[in-house]
């Protein structure tokens, strides 16, 4: 594993850097969590930064309007912005990290026309319609169906966890085309807009008070033929391509948060003399080390997507990844309880709503069950359990 930059590398470090401390200090103040509009207009703006600077969809096919940038640019590109503080993508995430690159993958001449450059430049953000209340990480159990009537489709059914449907232009969706189908087939990737007659979102409100989710019911919703991406009833191997940007590099940010937290603890303890604690030092380096060792296998998942000329879609690396990061951010953050002690309840104070939010990483983006199942089967080999 070549963990060394090259010039080249160092170079764009160094421009990234110095634009980063020009703009950053001008923007305005973050809304408020609950303001979604302003959410929308505050992320899309800096979107909109990134683009009049050449940073958006730096690691995007140039055909597809990014900058052809390699795997480790990217990298960079992330570990720097989250150093320096810069906003994440917050509601463009969806349409940034898993539906952009999958029609960048996937769509054809007209869709990537149509469909990336509103998302580069933030004028368009979407939300992902893949899980249902019946279904959940059980995917290819999904039930919304779509009967085709001429040149639509004709969508009825529902999904829930639907991320950022309430700020959202488009949806990437999954249906059922072919009910007759076994059922890893029959499915199809479909793009609708979140305005069509018969899309009713209901937001729902997690545990940390915020309401990033939603459910989302279709009712006879008409979505054209010509926004399906792939062939029909080839969705189940277009939803791979999207899950492997999904768990692919879109934690790297927060691995470098993570570390930083780390740190930010490690400082509160000394403070308020929990450092003296062997048990509580122990925990704090045994985590030191595990996210040095994450950040690690990030960076050899990049080198070997570079050394493969992958074209940009994670390989199952990630799986690997995503299961270990989802459950060492829970142990960080119940660290963080245990450094804050009787404040660990205090919602105003720092990290108790990050150790809320962090319940749920073990399920998102496919559960750890799903991932160790992925792991057993497509790295090691193993045959599937009935």
């Amino acid at each position: 594993m070549d963990l060394a930059y090259t010039e080249e590398e160092q170079e764009f470090r160094a421009r990234l850097r110095e634009w980063l401390a020009a703009v950053l200090p001008g923007l305005p103040a973050k809304p408020a969590p609950d303001d979604w509009p302003g959410r929308r207009a505050y992320d899309t703006a800096w979107q909109r930064m990134l683009y009049d600077a050449g940073y958006a969809g730096l690691h995007w096919p140039v055909d597809a309007g990014g900058r052809g940038a390699t795997p480790t640019q990217h990298l960079i590109f992330l570990e720097e912005t989250e150093l320096a503080g810069a906003p994440y993508v917050g509601a463009n995430f969806v349409g940034l990290l898993h539906a952009g690159p999958t029609i960048a993958a996937e769509g054809t001449a007209e869709q990537r026309a149509r469909w990336l450059p509103p998302v580069l430049r933030g004028d368009e953000i979407w939300c992902q319609g893949f899980s249902e209340p019946d279904a959940g990480s059980d995917l290819a159990a999904l039930r919304t169906r779509a009967v085709r009537d001429g040149d639509h489709y004709v969508v009825s059914g529902s999904k829930i966890w639907t991320s950022h449907a309430e700020v959202a232009d488009w949806c990437e969706l999954l249906v059922r085309t072919d009910p007759a189908a076994p059922r890893h087939r029959g499915i199809s990737w479909l793009a609708m807009e979140m305005d069509t007659p018969g899309v009713t979102v209901r937001p729902l409100r997690t545990l940390a008070g915020s309401t990033e989710f939603a459910e989302m019911f279709l009712d006879e919703v008409r979505v054209p033929v010509s926004h399906r991406v792939g062939a029909e009833n080839d969705g189940w191997r277009v939803t791979m391509v999207t899950l492997s940007f999904e768990r692919g590099t879109a934690f790297v940010g927060e691995v470098v948060a993570c570390r930083r937290t780390l740190a930010a603890l490690a400082a509160e303890a000394r403070r308020t003399g929990g450092w003296d604690d062997p048990v509580l030092r122990r925990r704090l380096g045994r985590l030191n080390a595990e996210f040095r060792a994450l950040w690690r296998l990030t960076q050899w998942n990049v080198g070997e997507a570079q050394r493969a000329g992958a074209g940009g879609v994670p390989g199952t690396g990630g799986s690997v990844f995503k299961l270990r990061y989802s459950h060492a951010r829970q142990e960080l953050y119940e660290a963080a309880a245990e450094v804050l002690g009787a404040d660990g309840a205090d919602l105003d104070r720092e990290w108790v709503l990050d150790r809320l939010s962090s319940l749920s990483y073990t399920i998102a983006a496919g559960t750890s069950q799903i991932q160790r199942n992925i792991v057993a089967e497509r790295i090691l080999g193993l045959p599937k359990g009935r």
